[in-house]
């Protein structure tokens, strides 16, 4: 395990070292036992948007690898979180700032990320496995943006990424209709960089991630560098989006989506429009 500095205050996240100066990051590893879905509460959520600038100056970690553990890669926002965040302005404005910061610190980070993605994929895990390096997923994981199911905008990694991966047309259509990927659907329109037998998914992910810890890592760090330009070019669309998303946890819409989840029915949005 890696409890050590910088990591000791990690509690949601479990970290363990590997050979070659490999860092595996597990979301769900305590809830795992219980067959939960690792959702991002406000500890998770907060963890998720720390821990890259940690690996960012560990001198002994040459990649990060990013798995979920238990039945899925992650199940998105924990519903108590959401109620908080359309509830309480302080808590709104604390985790805007945790999303922004997942996101840049995952695209700044200098440490070549892999993730691999099985089962659901959504929410604040879904962040960074999109926004991964190499993003490995299981041929049946099922990537959903669950934005505009709540009643908000897509916000997070959305506008920032998905038109780049696969266009326009694909990123309006699966972000603006809530559809769901499968792994191999996700493969073949460049969604993610590879998709595998679930099987073969943690082994796969470790292969790669041994291959770039081994490689020269002033020539990848630096590739990885100049490809990310293309997303900091991005960044204003990016801080559009989560400012519209965040906008809406504090109108009527995300209530319905919070309720519809809980009762497990479909939502019943109010069709007029302010604007």
């Amino acid at each position: 395990m890696a409890n050590e500095a910088p990591y000791a205050h990690y509690q949601a996240l479990s970290l363990r070292r590997h050979p070659d100066g490999i860092l595996e990051i597990v979301m769900g590893a305590s809830q795992s036992a219980n067959k939960k879905l690792s959702t991002a509460d406000h500890n998770l959520h907060r963890e998720l948007a720390s821990i890259w600038t940690d690996i960012d100056r560990d001198p002994e970690t040459r990649v990060a690898i990013i798995r979920g553990e238990g039945k899925g890669f992650s199940a998105g926002g924990d519903l108590g979180l959401v109620e908080d965040m359309a509830n309480d302005f302080n808590v709104r404005a604390r985790v805007w700032r945790e999303a922004r910061d997942l996101v840049y610190n995952v695209i700044n980070c200098s440490k070549p990320v892999v993730s691999a993605m099985h089962g659901p994929a959504v929410g604040a895990g879904l962040v960074a496995g999109l926004l991964a390096d190499i993003s490995i997923a299981s041929s049946n994981a099922r990537i959903i943006d669950g934005h505009t199911r709540l009643g908000v905008a897509a916000g997070d990694h959305a506008a920032i990424v998905w038109p780049l991966l696969c266009g326009m047309a694909k990123a309006k259509y699966y972000l603006m209709l809530c559809e769901a990927v499968s792994g191999e659907e996700a493969e073949r329109i460049g969604l993610v960089s590879l998709a595998v037998p679930e099987d073969q998914l943690v082994p796969k992910a470790f292969e790669v991630a041994k291959k770039l810890a081994n490689g020269s890592q002033t020539a990848i760090r630096w590739t990885k560098y100049a490809l990310n330009n293309w997303l900091r070019l991005a960044g204003p669309s990016f801080d559009s989006s989560l400012a519209l998303e965040f906008i809406g946890f504090s109108g009527p819409d995300v209530h319905e989506g919070i309720a519809s989840l809980r009762e497990k029915r479909d939502p019943k949005f109010d069709p007029s429009c302010p604007f």
